[in-house]
């Protein structure tokens, strides 16, 4: 006999409940053994509850259990779905072999009769008043969202019900996955330089790099957002704008360079009529109903007062910036005509031509690490935490760093920061969260979240970049440099971070940004933002990536001066979208690819002032409404925006660091998650309703 042993099958990584996730162990063929297992436990969890329960539950004995297992399977499912949005490829097949049976699970709870009547039974118990207030509102949300799931259907309706909530998620996967491959498809390899006169050193530096990975010569192109919007602000070779243009607009659409091979045209569709009819089950007119019942706005009619309003007030502006560019364009640029890809980098010219600034003469001095540490040093002074590294936690890739938030030297929450661009991950800027804040039988769950962008990364600065000192070619140590824009949108997803991880709700269901409203969820991410046009503050966050000079008075007043440059026009850009989803989504019956064009088409004859390519199709790639959260809800930019504007205009009266307005806003709003109405926690913040004055201010709109 053998006195070998016989092997073990290692531990699956996300069955460990490690404090964080595994990533340095970890594999696809983990996630779904690991689902499988956490959503068995979640049933059983579920069943043990439902028979301990009885006729008057208790929170601990009805609600606690099943809050553990869900939150178990949140943390395995979290880094699987991350990892398939930053690092595609081989977590593409298991994400949505996961994704299919979560679904499943929360369709499953949703319809559940027995736990629907043990929330009845929770709000009408007689001490409910006294409870605690996350856990009144838990209860409430619970009940709502638990009809909206459909819980009231019976028999075949039912069975739809669950069919379409499954079908919608591997339809909304499929969605980003061809906006994602068709913007991956797509290069454009340029042996001659002279091809990319104007653009910018940082944006050929990372071309060159971008060529030298796949072993071509001179420089490659591609449609991710640093290089594509690099080509069509400055690329003086107005046929390669063109080129490039067309190739982004038709994306994942029937035409184009890769015209039918990821076309979104039928997804689109087919999301649409489920959406309808999933509405319909419930009762609703269209989906713009069902997506507004767990919204800020009380119906319909006054999110579209709301849109079409702002845009009456917006549009006479709009249409005067765009009358100044075309003249500017025809006697200045040679242009007749303004086609679309020629209007960023017109509108760049005339910028330059009256402020004499452009957003890579600033780059130098928004090196990324001045500009983290001055974004952390703002977020100390307003609310008391401190950002302190930790190169211990792995990560899941030699970019991204994990940092806790402290307060006092204690950690309260933790964060990883994905700052830059690269092959196989999505485009944009996102924060979702690792694990929430909780209170557990083992103690206090810290919030944990991730803080994504896509920067142009260090390598692009190794080239020569723009300078004030007129300094040579920098290291190849030199930093990641950032355009003011960049810079926004940083503060933007921290402060979306910030309300996740400042949170002192200790319930899942509405800590941090859970069950917030969806057009509220954008208050504290914008609100942020006016730190970067603060004087006071632009000295904490930019000095010159080699001297350290503070950004000049000169620069400072240019680019202050420079602050609402055709704000008007990047406002109906907004509402042309706002509206099309609405509308889109307010329709009984969902719509065809011919209906959602035509529909657009409408939205852009009303609202827009530039020209529109007859080949445009923005709506195959707008995954905001068909692959996010934001389908009849993309009008939350803009509603939340009037929220931000108007919180941060008492910092204005009061001073953009005073402690007693920074206190008062961590206590109000940051902090309370989702736990009390959020027209509630705006009014006591503020000391009234919302008011719309200074969001028009800040816009330059009169």
């Amino acid at each position: 006999m053998s006195d070998t042993p016989v092997p073990t099958a290692a531990p699956n990584p996300l069955l460990a409940e490690p404090v964080l996730p595994p990533f340095d162990t970890i594999q696809p063929a983990h996630a779904e053994p690991a689902i499988v297992e956490l959503i068995e436990n979640c049933r059983d969890q579920l069943r043990k509850a439902l028979e301990n329960c009885g006729d008057n539950p208790t929170w601990e004995e009805a609600l606690a259990p099943l809050e553990e297992a869900q939150d178990r399977l949140h943390k395995a499912f979290s880094p699987v779905s991350h990892l398939n949005s930053v690092l595609s490829g081989e977590w593409r097949a298991p994400y949505e072999a996961c994704l299919a049976r979560v679904t499943e699970y929360w369709t499953e709870v949703g319809q559940d009769p027995d736990l629907f009547q043990v929330y009845r039974r929770l709000a009408k118990a007689a001490d409910f008043a006294n409870w605690p207030q996350a856990r009144k509102q838990a209860v409430r949300h619970g009940l709502r969202d638990m009809h909206l799931g459909g819980v009231s259907l019976e028999g075949r309706k039912r069975e739809r019900y669950a069919s379409i909530s499954k079908r919608l998620a591997e339809l909304s996967s499929k969605f980003a996955n061809n906006v994602l491959d068709a913007t991956n498809a797509w290069t454009l390899n340029i042996e001659d330089e002279s091809a990319l006169a104007g653009i910018p050193e940082t944006a050929l530096a990372a071309a060159k790099a971008a060529a030298e990975s796949k072993g071509k010569p001179g420089w490659l192109l591609t449609l991710d957002g640093p290089c594509f919007l690099a080509v069509m602000m400055f690329a003086d070779n107005r046929d390669l704008r063109h080129q490039m243009h067309t190739a982004f607009i038709t994306r994942a659409s029937e035409i184009g360079p890769n015209g039918g091979e990821f076309d979104n045209a039928n997804v689109m569709a087919e999301i649409l009529s489920l959406r309808a009819e999933k509405a319909h089950l419930l009762g609703m007119k269209n989906y713009a109903e069902l997506s507004l019942a767990s919204k800020m706005a009380e119906d319909p009619q006054q999110v579209e007062s709301f849109l079409w309003d702002l845009a009456k007030r917006a549009r006479p502006a709009a249409v005067k910036e765009f009358t100044e560019l075309q003249n500017f364009a025809c006697d200045e640029l040679g242009l007749d005509r303004l086609q679309p890809w020629d209007v960023p980098w017109a509108g760049e010219k005339l910028k330059q031509s009256r402020y004499a600034l452009n957003q890579e003469a600033l780059r130098p001095y928004f090196p990324y690490p001045k500009v983290l540490a001055g974004l952390f040093a703002v977020a100390e002074k307003l609310f008391g935490v401190v950002a302190e590294v930790d190169t211990s936690v792995a990560t899941y890739h030699p970019d991204v760093q994990f940092y806790w938030l402290k307060r006092a030297g204690v950690p309260i929450a933790g964060f990883y920061l994905d700052p830059y661009a690269r092959e196989k991950k999505r485009g944009g800027a996102w924060m979702d969260d690792v694990r929430v804040r909780r209170q557990t039988v083992a103690g206090l769950q810290l919030p944990v979240a991730y803080l994504v962008c896509n920067f142009s990364s260090p390598s692009a600065a190794g080239a020569s970049s723009p300078s004030a000192a007129g300094a040579s070619s920098p290291s190849s140590d030199t930093p990641a440099l950032l355009t003011h824009n960049e810079v926004t949108t940083l503060f933007h997803e921290f402060g979306h971070g910030l309300h996740h991880m400042l949170t002192q709700v200790d319930v899942a269901a509405v800590s941090g940004i859970n069950g917030v409203a969806w057009d509220a969820v954008e208050l504290p991410s914008q609100f942020l933002e006016n730190w970067c046009w603060e004087p006071e503050a632009l000295a904490m966050i930019s000095g010159h990536y080699q001297t350290g000079e503070p950004l000049p008075r000169e620069l400072l007043d240019k680019m202050l001066a420079a602050k609402n440059f055709q704000s008007a026009m990047f406002t109906v850009r907004q509402l042309e979208f706002a509206l099309f989803d609405f509308l889109l989504h307010s329709r009984p019956e969902g719509a065809n690819p011919e209906e959602i064009q035509r529909l657009i088409n409408e939205v852009r004859d009303r609202v827009s002032v530039v020209p529109v390519s007859p080949d445009n199709r923005f709506q195959n790639g707008f995954s905001h409404i068909f692959a996010g959260g934001y389908a009849a809800g993309y009008y939350s930019y803009k509603w939340a925006e009037v929220l931000s504007a108007d919180a941060f205009s008492l910092f204005e009266e009061n001073g953009i660091f005073d402690p007693d307005t920074g206190t008062r806003f961590l206590h109000t709003i940051l902090e309370q998650g989702g736990s009390r109405e959020a027209q509630d926690l705006f009014t006591e913040f503020r000391g009234r309703g919302p008011k719309i004055d200074a969001l028009l201010r800040h816009s330059g709109i009169e």
